[in-house]
């Protein structure tokens, strides 16, 4: 849902065959884990290899690793933002996140109004249509509402962390320059996608 549960750092990580293993704390209240549960780590889906008492084992693979490029250093110098899975039943606080991010943003300003701190970062063009005001955004696997959507050449959001995001995620450690994982909204993309196939097809 985008709300996030802990945060976790990295305790060591090994490059191999073409993936990336990662293993990170295991947060004290994540006492309901198993072999295969998937993880939002960052905003990114990620399945659990091996567990203990204190640590957590992920594997990124290829195709996640191209995805997020060069910003795997984000992965082994933060603290990661954690959210398990959502269970049916469970209240949703933020919107529907799959966790199969789209790609990386890019901070272009960062500043404090008031309590609260302003993000504006900038995402590929391809996915201008996918944003607009009031609208969601997930990044880093936080679940934020679009304050303001410029679509120049390089399309710009804008987005508000009010002080309970700030404390119980990594977002405010980030500056200028610095890239996030972002997702766009699963409906917007659906809706996008449906009106592309439809004008396609008015074509033939």
């Amino acid at each position: 849902s985008g709300i996030i549960e802990a945060q976790s750092r990295v305790r060591s990580h090994q490059n191999s065959g073409g993936v990336l293993r990662l293993i990170l704390d295991k947060p004290n209240d994540f006492s309901d884990l198993k072999i295969g549960d998937s993880i939002s780590t960052n905003g990114v889906c990620l399945t659990i290899e091996k567990f203990d008492d204190q640590t957590v084992q992920f594997c990124l693979g290829a195709e996640t690793l191209k995805v997020l490029a060069t910003s795997t250093k984000n992965f082994l110098t933060v603290p990661l933002n954690l959210e398990r899975s959502l269970k049916f039943g469970d209240r949703i606080h933020g919107h529907l996140v799959t966790g199969h991010v789209d790609g990386l943003a890019t901070i272009q300003e960062t500043y404090a109004e008031g309590e609260c701190w302003i993000l504006k970062v900038s995402v590929p063009t391809e996915f201008a249509t996918f944003f607009w005001k009031k609208g969601s955004i997930c990044l880093n696997g936080v679940s934020l509402t679009v304050n303001n959507s410029v679509l120049p050449r390089q399309p710009q959001i804008e987005v508000c962390l009010i002080p309970e995001t700030i404390q119980k995620t990594n977002l405010s450690n980030f500056k200028k320059g610095d890239t996030l994982t972002f997702e766009a909204d699963y409906f917007a993309k659906t809706l996008v996608n449906y009106q592309k196939l439809r004008e396609a097809e008015a074509l033939k």
